[in-house]
């Protein structure tokens, strides 16, 4: 029974980090959420512990448990390691997947056509605009997919939960709300070529080509996303003062 409570606390202080209802920083009373949910304190220390070695909660000696933020070193070392592993992925992809794998990869392409198409118009919705951002993620995981190592994949995927849930609430709409819609524009159209390359190469099995498209599309992306962390962090910082 014990073990069925750990799992319930889990998920739902899990949930409650991913939907940002609890956001970076917040602290975690065992008492208050054993009370939310509905068991005793036990599984909830459990269900701490294993969000912990998940990286998304920091349990701090005397000090109790706090959902976990990041700072600009870390968030630069995430980046750093994604990069590698996918990298490694694109270049297994290009040279082993299967014609069901690529058809994935190419699906998942044709929905970010259409999508960032309406995102650049003056009608684009905010859903669009979500729905632009899961497209983009399902494209990288289809080819982190075709690599066929599990471990790496769980690991890559770890690493994009860090990245979106740990970082500042709201960074990634103020990241594009700082663009004008003509530079906000020439950016998606760069990333939606940077795909292009990517899924060509990996479509003709040119495994150098299709590794050195992915770094470099990875590399841009996060030399926009360290430069606006760094901003977030500046500001924050200047806020003290």
């Amino acid at each position: 029974m014990e073990y069925v409570n750990s799992d319930i606390a889990y998920k739902y202080i899990r949930e409650k980090i991913l939907s940002s209802e609890l956001a970076p920083g917040a602290p975690l009373s065992t008492k208050s959420l054993a009370g939310d949910i509905g068991v005793s304190r036990t599984p909830v220390r459990d269900a701490l512990r294993q969000l912990e070695s998940d990286g998304l909660v920091e349990i701090r000696p005397r000090m109790g448990a706090v959902v976990r933020s990041m700072t600009l070193k870390e968030f630069k070392e995430v980046c750093v390691l994604r990069q590698v592993l996918e990298v490694y992925c694109t270049g297994i992809a290009a040279k082993y997947r299967t014609d069901t794998e690529l058809e994935e990869i190419q699906t998942s392409l044709n929905k970010i056509r259409k999508l960032n198409k309406r995102v650049i118009s003056k009608d684009a919705q905010e859903s669009d605009v979500l729905k632009l951002a899961d497209e983009d993620a399902r494209f990288h995981l289809a080819i982190i997919s075709a690599a066929k190592n599990e471990l790496i994949r769980e690991e890559i995927l770890r690493l994009q939960l860090l990245n979106g849930v740990l970082v500042e609430k709201g960074s990634h709409a103020e990241f594009w709300g700082m663009l004008s819609p003509l530079e906000a524009k020439n950016l998606r159209m760069e990333i939606q070529n940077e795909h292009e390359v990517i899924f060509s190469a990996i479509q003709q099995k040119r495994v150098t080509k299709a590794k050195k498209a992915m770094e470099e599309h990875l590399q841009n992306m996060m030399r926009h996303d360290i430069q606006h962390f760094g901003d977030v962090e500046q500001a924050k910082f200047r806020a003290l003062l």
